[in-house]
């Protein structure tokens, strides 16, 4: 098993002072989690745009030295990338930046647009031309054709009634004005920070504490803000849509997010310790501990040990020096970080009887091999219980979920993937079972990749 990918976070700032690249790279620290092959910054200056970015963490591509060739600037916009649509090369890295007929745009685009193929022929058709493969320069080509015609907010407006999928933006142009932007389901989520100097828009409000921003409140499906001179204008452009099993991407609150940050309403860290709570009612087991994987099943173990009465132990040593197993390319290099990045600790598993809580199986290969490391400290027994239900579809909305073929419960039945992984026994939390442990969330979540549309 891969973990799951998410493709990027966005962070964007409109400040009354010159600060705006340095609290930037602050913020794409923050959100590091969200995609680790690029990264980038474009600030905003005398109506001009600079851009810098490349391949690489966000400390490998940005130093001391290269965030001065930046001017500081009052609006930027950053973000770091993994890819879904596009390969990952330099051109394709974000964000992007577009020149139009009386200025340039800047975009920072967290999702995955569905109709990017049939929007990049119409304006090819209309000679504009693309250097990369990304569905993000599209977007931002689109952007930069209707603010042509009808200028800046107004072709904003006009270019996001064509796009299909999923779409959070947070856009910088020449003329100090910072623009945010959610699609209409909410798919992906977007906040609003506020300080003494400005305001600030982020993947998520983790960026925003970080950074010194108070939490404002999220951007509202469908909703486009405008940012400018120290206030803010909102505007509800896209009408936000009812259908069943659309809105947030329910695995944010399983995996993507970090625990420390509120997504439309819900702590994900207590989110993650209600799913862990109701896997307990749902997926019992007598075992002597719990151990959590690191790191997004530690909050789910937290909530299965309170309810349970089972004692909590640390299960691995991780290695904070290894990245997120998926940020490599190949699988094999993927299985080498694995065997690298989590280490047993053989001290309290040996000779127990072992309840391990961890938040997905894709593939199984990663779930396959932790399992027989426990054994292999001494583990009796191990009985896997996971904080989702079982990934039996892909994804189109900008999670990297594969083929069909690839995702181990599509093929196999329960008691095959207990089998395949080697565990003693297997339990999932159930889809209704998840949908309540996030009931507090404000909107209603996109489930597509659990069941069947």
């Amino acid at each position: 098993m891969r973990k799951l990918n998410e493709e990027c976070a966005v962070f964007g700032v409109s400040l009354l002072v010159d600060e705006a690249v340095g609290i930037t790279y602050n913020g794409l620290l923050s959100l590091q989690h969200r995609g680790q092959e690029s990264a980038g910054i474009a600030v905003a200056y005398q109506n001009k745009i600079f851009l810098l970015k490349d391949l690489g963490l966000v400390g490998e591509v940005f130093s001391y030295d290269t965030l001065n060739t930046l001017p500081g600037g009052k609006t930027a916009v950053g973000h770091t990338r993994y890819s879904t649509y596009g390969s990952s090369t330099k051109e394709n890295a974000g964000p992007f930046v577009t020149d139009y007929l009386t200025g340039r745009i800047a975009l920072s685009h967290n999702g995955n647009v569905t109709n990017a193929k049939e929007i990049r022929e119409s304006l090819s058709q209309n000679g504009l031309r693309f250097d990369a493969t990304s569905d993000s320069e599209i977007v931002s080509s689109l952007l930069a054709y209707h603010i042509t015609k009808h200028g800046t907010a107004s072709g904003i407006i006009k270019a996001v009634q064509h796009i299909k999928g999923a779409f959070s933006l947070a856009i910088a142009s020449g003329k100090d004005k910072l623009i945010a932007v959610r699609d209409a389901d909410g798919f992906r989520p977007l906040c609003i920070g506020k300080n003494e100097i400005g305001y600030a828009v982020a993947s998520e409000s983790c960026a925003l504490e970080v950074c010194g921003f108070d939490f404002v409140r999220d951007v509202k499906p469908g909703e486009m803000i405008v940012f400018e001179q120290g206030k803010l204008i909102s505007e509800q452009i896209i009408l936000t849509k009812k259908e069943k099993d659309r809105g947030l991407c329910i695995f944010e609150y399983v995996y993507f997010a970090r625990p420390d940050s509120v997504l439309d309403g819900l702590s994900v860290y207590d989110a993650r310790f209600n799913m862990g709570a109701v896997l307990f009612d749902e997926c019992p087991a007598l075992a002597d501990i719990i151990i959590g994987v690191p790191d997004s099943g530690l909050e789910a173990a937290s909530g299965y040990s309170a309810k349970s009465g089972i004692k909590l132990v640390s299960g691995f040593v991780k290695n904070r020096y290894i990245g997120r197993s998926f940020i490599y390319p190949t699988q094999s290099q993927r299985d080498s970080a694995v065997r690298q990045k989590l280490n047993p600790l053989a001290a309290n598993v040996r000779g127990k009887r072992v309840i391990m809580v961890d938040d997905s199986i894709v593939r199984g290969t990663t779930c396959e091999k932790i399992v027989r490391s426990l054994r292999n400290a001494g583990a009796k027994e191990v009985h896997l219980r996971i904080s989702s239900p079982p990934f039996r579809y892909t994804c189109h909305y900008g999670t990297d979920i594969g083929a069909e073929e690839n995702l181990i419960a599509s093929k196999l039945s329960l008691t095959e993937v207990c089998k395949e992984i080697g565990a003693d026994s297997l339990g999932y939390i159930s889809l209704d079972g998840l949908k309540r442990a996030c009931g507090d969330c404000q909107l209603s979540f996109c489930t597509a990749c659990f069941q069947s549309e």
